[in-house]
This record gives C-alpha cells, structure tokens and sequence, in this order.
C-alpha cells in the first residue's frame, strides 16, 4: 500500500538529518539478562529519523533531497544506493566541526541493531557517533546548502545551528524533532515541533525549543496525540485504524512527522494535516522495516 497522496502540485521538500545503517532481527520476545534470543529473520537498511523522513516524504511529494552525513564506507556507499532507489537525493556534506577526527577526517557511518520482538515493538542499539550536518559553507558546497533556498517545507532531526539557520532561511514550513538538541533553544523560530509524549528523552530535549515553536505536537501512539499552538489554542486528534497487521513500530514517528511536513506544506488546515499524519503512521507500523521489506538488503 502506498503512502496516501495530497494534491500539492511541484511540492518541494527536504531533510535535514541523521541516518544509521541498521541491522533488524526479528525475535519472539525481547532477551533478559543473560537470556539469548536467537532471530528468526534479519536485514539490512539505512534508516534513523533523517532518512526514514526522506523516503516518507519521497513517497508523497515524488522526491525528497536528504541533506545529511555519511562516513567514507561501505555503509555509506550502500545508503546512498537504497535511498536513491527510493526517490530519495542524497547530499552528503561534511560534519559537524565537533564531531570530525583529530586530522578533520568524517567518523565511520553510525549503526544500529534493533530488534523487533512478535508485537512488533522495537528496540534500538546504535554503535558510533551520530553524525549531525554542519551548515557553515565549504568549498563546492558538497552539502547543497543553496538548493534549500525556495522550498515549501523541510523537516529537521539533525544538524547543528548553521544548519538549522539554513533550513529557516530556506523553506517556508520548518519543522523539527526535538532530536535536533544540538541546534534547538537558540533563537530560531519553527513551525512545528514534534515529539512523543512518552519519551523522557525527547521531551526534555524540546524545553528549549518550546518558546521558539509556533506549534507543539505530542504524539501518543495508538491514543492519537494533543497539540498546542502559541495562542494558547490546543486540541487532539484520533489514531487512524490500522489498513492491516501489525509489522512493526520502527519509523512510524518519523513517518508521521514527515507527513505532518509535507500536510502543513501543501496548505492543510491543522486538522486534516494530522488525520494524513496519522493515516502514514499507522501504514508505517505494517510494514516490515520502515519502508517494507521488497529491495532490502538480506
């Protein structure tokens, strides 16, 4: 089932974000200490928040550029050739200054295990630095930072605050995910922050971003979620139902931020930009993998 498409002629979108090759294993229930749990299937895909956005928001809009890093490796080759085949544009940019190697070299491609047990939660376990784009111009400009310039909307999960700056200047909608922590709480204004209620992490990471936010989403999972708007305006919406069974929970936030994006974009009044959040979530979360399983890797 394809994502559900919104008549927004020439929408032009992106992502500003992280992305982790990461290895899935499906397993019966999740191990305890000591435990082993031995997987009954497993493959390989380039995921995290920036990239999982980026083939959401392909899939609506019919193209997405992801502005991102990658290590100088395999993993990095291989993200580049997936996303690709998902109608994604890869622009891979130098990091972070922080995050660089004594001699200015890129850090390896991060990673991830994650593990989905027969309920379909997941858990995640990442191995490396995450590698957050850094927006201060360099020669040849190999992070496409001039193609941002006039788009209608850019989703932001990861970046640090010439990045995020860049991403203001650039589109007309910007929304981010408090996992942007690294930029957020330093003056610049967004659209919409978007966060899971349940997650500690998360909500402590958008206080600093809440003033700085036209509009605050929670999400709530299979209860649906609440938002507020600067005004003091607030309201709730609806899980959409499920179009089969349950796969798995991996991207299904992402996915929803994503669609909220491309919603808000294209011109949606609030309410009906949240119900496609949702209905994509909820698409999301029955499929293997968050973009199913057909040209992963085994």
């Amino acid at each position: 089932m394809r994502l559900a498409r919104v008549s927004a002629q020439g929408l032009r979108v992106a992502v500003v974000g992280h992305v982790e090759w990461v290895q899935f294993g499906r397993v019966e229930r999740l191990p305890g200490p000591g435990e082993v749990a031995h997987a009954t299937g497993s493959f390989e895909e380039p995921a995290g928040g920036g990239a999982v956005a980026a083939v959401a928001l392909a899939r609506l809009a019919g193209g997405c550029a992801l502005h991102t890093v990658l290590g100088e490796d395999e993993p990095g080759r291989r993200t580049v050739e997936r996303l690709s085949g998902l109608g994604v544009e890869v622009l891979d940019g130098p990091p972070a200054e922080d995050e660089r190697g004594p001699a200015g070299e890129r850090p390896p491609t991060r990673r991830a295990v994650t593990l989905i047990d027969a309920a379909g939660e997941r858990t995640i376990t990442t191995f490396g630095p995450r590698l957050d784009p850094a927006g201060a111009a360099a020669p040849g400009d190999p992070a496409g930072w001039e193609r941002l310039r006039g788009l209608d909307a850019i989703y932001f999960t990861a970046g640090d605050e010439a990045a995020l700056r860049r991403a203001r200047a650039g589109a007309r909608i910007l929304v981010a995910s408090p996992r942007a922590r690294h930029a957020l709480g330093r003056g610049v204004p967004l659209d919409a922050l978007v966060l899971s209620a349940g997650d500690a992490i998360e909500t402590a990471a958008a206080e600093p971003a809440l003033r700085e936010a036209e509009l605050i989403v929670h999400t709530e999972g299979e209860r649906g979620g609440r938002w507020r708007r600067r005004d003091g305006a607030k309201g709730r919406w609806e899980a959409a139902p499920l179009p089969g069974q349950v796969a798995d929970s991996y991207g299904a936030g992402d996915t929803f931020a994503a669609a909220l994006t491309y919603g808000l974009g294209s011109g949606l009044e609030l309410e009906a930009a949240l119900a496609l959040a949702a209905r994509c979530g909820a698409e999301c979360m029955t499929r293997e993998g968050p973009y199913g399983r057909e040209g992963a890797e085994n």
